[in-house]
């Protein structure tokens, strides 16, 4: 199963799971989840072939979201879903292949779609990284730079990067997730639909949640709200987390 985080809270309230994105981990999470499990149980997890779940040789969102559903029926009750990105792709996934499994439902800046981007340059970069002799996340964050030029990108990237190990290593399987690469930008397109409520959150700066995905949104899940936090990217909950928490929790407690 999947590795999780944990943050116990009141135990009559809907527990939530959290799915993090591409490149991600549960640690990314680590302190809106605490905030959040003030008023409820907050599960984070490691995506497949991300953090320290284990490694698989497929990516596709059938997986993922079947990864999430042996998580939820382990706590046995359904429960609410947070997915950021790509981990937005596999709740809406699991929310239309097992309703019964889903509450409530939050997606942060992703819709279901197919998207023509690829984030192929980030792994190379990553598979460039000299690991030579590297004992500071400075020094691999300056030679990193050779490569990606956002610090922000480069920050978030060297969060799986494990320095502990001898020699270091990556918390990522890189290959598999290169060579699916096709499956994680693209969308299945599932049939059925979730009717329970759904939140649709994207960053205002953002490009992920365009106005013409809209009537797909609706067509799926026709319950869904969706809003924007002005002044925010695609990781609207790093760049605006007290207000990316707020409009969560104001859904989540509706």
């Amino acid at each position: 199963m999947l590795a999780t985080t944990r943050y116990d809270g009141p135990p009559a309230a809907t527990p939530l799971l959290i799915a993090h994105g591409l490149f991600g981990s549960a640690r990314n999470w680590n302190v809106i989840a605490k905030r959040l499990s003030a008023r409820r149980t907050v599960i984070s997890v490691d995506m497949r072939n991300h953090g320290e779940s284990p490694r698989a040789d497929t990516h596709s969102y059938a997986d993922l979201a079947a990864d999430l559903a042996e998580v939820i029926e382990a706590e046995g009750t359904p429960m609410d879903v947070l997915g950021h990105s790509m981990g937005g792709k596999a709740a809406m996934m699991l929310a239309l292949t097992r309703p019964d499994l889903v509450r409530r439902l939050v997606v942060a800046d992703i819709a279901p779609i197919a998207y023509d981007h690829s984030q192929d340059h980030l792994i190379e970069a990553m598979r460039a990284l000299d690991l030579t002799d590297l004992t500071s996340r400075s020094e691999a964050d300056r030679r990193l730079s050779q490569s990606v030029d956002t610090p922000s990108v480069r920050a978030f990237l060297l969060q799986s990067l494990d320095l502990r190990a001898d020699p270091p290593r990556w918390r990522l399987n890189l290959d598999v997730l290169d060579r699916e690469m096709d499956k994680i930008t693209g969308w299945p397109a599932p049939n059925g639909t979730f009717p329970g409520p759904a939140f649709f959150l994207a960053g205002g700066e953002s490009d992920y949640v365009p106005p013409e995905a809209r009537a797909g949104i609706k067509a799926r899940f026709p319950k869904a709200r969706m809003a924007r936090i002005p002044g925010a990217g695609h990781w609207l909950h790093a760049e605006k987390p007290r207000e990316f928490e707020a409009a969560v929790e104001a859904f989540l407690t509706a």
